[in-house]
């Protein structure tokens, strides 16, 4: 059974670490597909991260269930490893061929809407709320105001029906994988976290071979690239994702969407010296006040224990 959420101060450094990782792997994956096709750079990536997890998980025991876990969280667990990365970094290889980028920024702002319903009808202790409805909504357009025209721009591409489908549906994945992770019973999280990365990269590596041949053999660089994306926004942010969802719940984890895309365009800035887009600043405010609005029993708990 699960508990109610329970938001912390590091609850919130985990979330804003998240946030500022995966917001600067865009960046680092654009160099890793100069040397690697799409498909083989999610494989790669996973299976570096799932190797690494595993011998860090045997180092430290090996264990999963606290106790002998039923048919049902077994399902759950390989459904999760399908939906928490699989299914969907193969769905936004795919579909970002035909959107605009700025399609599929919002696409991934929108878990945080998604997440809010079914947590509601499926998580104790996570109802939906005005302010929780209000805040979510407030924060996702600050993201559309962020990214400005090209939010729901056309690409003009002949699949960018379907392209838009699949990013879409990769933001349900999202939202899926994290209910489901929330319901399951005790367990480790180190070892549901390698045991997820070992299913999704039992799903993405065949599906890589299938779709786009063999593996290529990657130069030095690139290579150093996917260690790092295996080892960094894979492996590492996976452990704080099972963390943070575990304790502070599916919908409170949503909120990291919101921050990739502002910590997206803020690297692009420093790192490559991309323009600001004016709206940054007015983004930013729509942003903190629907966090602030939809969080805002949790900051009065954290601030009120003085």
């Amino acid at each position: 059974m699960t508990t109610r959420a329970n938001i912390t101060s590091k609850s919130w450094l985990m979330v804003a670490t998240l946030g500022l990782t995966w917001g600067g792997t865009f960046l680092v994956t654009e160099l890793a597909l100069e040397g690697i096709t799409p498909f083989w750079l999610a494989a790669g990536r996973i299976g570096f991260a799932a190797l690494l997890m595993t011998a860090i998980w045997q180092g430290l025991g090996g264990r999963l269930f606290a106790e002998r876990p039923n048919t049902s969280a077994l399902l759950s667990l390989a459904a999760i490893g399908g939906f928490s990365s699989a299914i969907p970094f193969m769905l936004l290889a795919w579909g970002q061929q035909f959107v605009t980028s700025g399609f599929a920024g919002v696409s991934m702002a929108s878990v945080a809407l998604i997440v809010l319903p079914l947590a509601h009808f499926f998580v104790p202790g996570e109802r939906i709320t005005w302010r929780k409805a209000a805040g979510f909504v407030i924060g996702f357009c600050g993201v559309c105001v962020l990214i400005g025209g090209q939010a729901f721009e056309t690409s003009g591409a002949a699949m960018e029906t379907a392209g838009r489908m699949a990013c879409v549906s990769a933001a349900c994945c999202y939202g899926i994988s994290s209910v489901l992770m929330r319901r399951l019973p005790a367990i480790d999280p180190i070892g549901l976290s390698t045991v997820l990365l070992i299913i999704a990269a039992g799903i993405t590596i065949p599906v890589a071979w299938s779709v786009e041949g063999p593996p290529p053999l990657p130069d030095q660089r690139t290579l150093i690239v996917i260690a790092f994306l295996g080892l960094v926004p894979t492996a590492a942010a996976n452990i704080l994702r099972v963390l943070v969802i575990r304790s502070a719940g599916p919908v409170f984890m949503s909120l990291t969407n919101y921050q990739v895309p502002v910590w997206s365009v803020v690297m692009g800035a420093v790192l490559l010296g991309e323009p600001l887009p004016p709206s940054l600043l007015w983004a930013m405010a729509l942003i903190l006040s629907g966090v602030g609005l939809s969080q805002y029993g949790a900051l009065r708990r954290l601030f009120g224990r003085g």
